[in-house]
This record gives structure tokens, sequence and C-alpha cells, in this order.
């Protein structure tokens, strides 16, 4: 897992519309993906009875279920301090380890970017 704090404007596009799935849903992350064609994927943390998935696994299954066939980025908004191993996975999957995997605050201020790998 490597680790940079350098962002770029499409890397921000998809922190921002992360910060703002968390912030309209209330709930606890907030995530998106962009997928090999450019188009993204917003979700938020799905907490049902039957169902529990973070915010990442979410959007991963949304790109998923929308056709993706590989992601260049993923981001999520939370107040943790390192994306989980689960969350790391499910990018790795469609995304290969390479993929970036960008964490911010829910102020929007990038913590980390690590691979997925």
């Amino acid at each position: 897992m490597t680790q940079s704090t350098e962002i770029g404007p499409e890397d921000r596009k998809i922190i921002t519309l992360a910060r703002s799935a968390r912030a309209r849903n209330g709930v606890p992350e907030g995530a998106a993906v962009r997928d090999g064609t450019g188009r993204t994927y917003v979700a938020g943390t799905v907490e049902l009875d039957s169902l529990k998935l973070s915010a990442l696994q979410t959007a991963v299954a949304m790109a998923v279920a929308s056709g993706a066939e590989s992601l260049e980025a993923a981001a999520v908004v939370t107040d943790a301090d390192t994306p989980s191993d689960a969350d790391r996975a499910a990018v790795r999957d469609l995304g290969g380890p390479d993929t970036p995997v960008l964490l911010a605050g829910p102020d929007g201020g990038l913590k980390v970017t690590v691979t997925a790998g």
C-alpha cells in the first residue's frame, strides 16, 4: 500500500461528490468512484437490517451494476484515518491493485491517498 497526498482536479471532483453524498444523506460515509470511461458513481453508507455496505462498497457496486469494467480512482469521505481493508478490496476487484483510493475528512480535506493493492 503506497501513500500520497497529491491531488488533481478530477480527484478533487470525486471527493466533492463523496462529501456531498455524505452530507445530503446524513450517513457516516460518502464515496465516489470514477470508471475507466470517466463516469462517476456516488453513494452513501447502506445500513439496513438485512444489508450493510460501506459507502465505497456501494459506489463500486453501482459502477458494476451500470456496466463499468474498470476504475480509475475512488474517494471516500469519512472520520476514519485509513480506508478499510474491505473497501480497498472492493476497489481492487474492479480497478486493480494500483487504483488510487483517496481518503478525505468530512471537511473535504485529503488525509491520504493509498493504492487498492
